[in-house]
């Protein structure tokens, strides 16, 4: 596949990501800080936050199935979830965060539960969508081109 079609479909896909609000603004002013001496700090940084996503969603897994249920702790890791994926621009998890938070004030454990499932369920499909787009980014550059900026 030449450079300019591996790019268009890249310019594609990150359009794609935005439209079906998978990621917002916020990804792209992230997108921004990278550069020639950190190409990989996208990357870098998005991972990190799956790293952290996977302790916080075993944390509420585990808090949401004790009894009785602490709240406030469940309500303050939603409130970190909510911070680290609006950090990177993951929107559709944020959104899930700002749900989650609601349940946690009305100490609704089921609606908590849902939420945990729909949090789980978004952050395992951002995921997937971001290390597709990092692997188009890859073949771009393996391939001798330049990766878009998003606008």
């Amino acid at each position: 596949m030449a450079v300019s079609q591996m790019q268009q479909r890249y310019i594609n896909f990150t359009n794609s990501l935005f439209q079906e609000g998978f990621v917002d603004e916020q990804f792209t002013q992230l997108q921004q800080l990278q550069d020639e001496s950190n190409p990989d700090f996208v990357a870098e940084v998005v991972f990190l936050f799956f790293e952290d996503s996977d302790k916080l969603l075993a944390d509420l897994s585990k808090t949401l199935n004790q009894e009785p249920v602490d709240f406030k702790r469940v309500d303050g890791c939603v409130h970190q979830f909510k911070g680290s994926s609006s950090s990177i621009g993951a929107r559709r998890v944020m959104n899930t965060c700002v749900t989650f938070r609601a349940f946690c004030q009305d100490k609704n454990r089921e609606g908590c539960l849902y939420c945990l499932q729909q949090m789980k369920q978004e952050c395992y499909l951002v995921k997937s969508k971001l290390e597709t787009l990092f692997q188009l980014e890859k073949q771009i550059v393996e391939a001798g081109g330049t990766v878009p900026m998003s606008e």
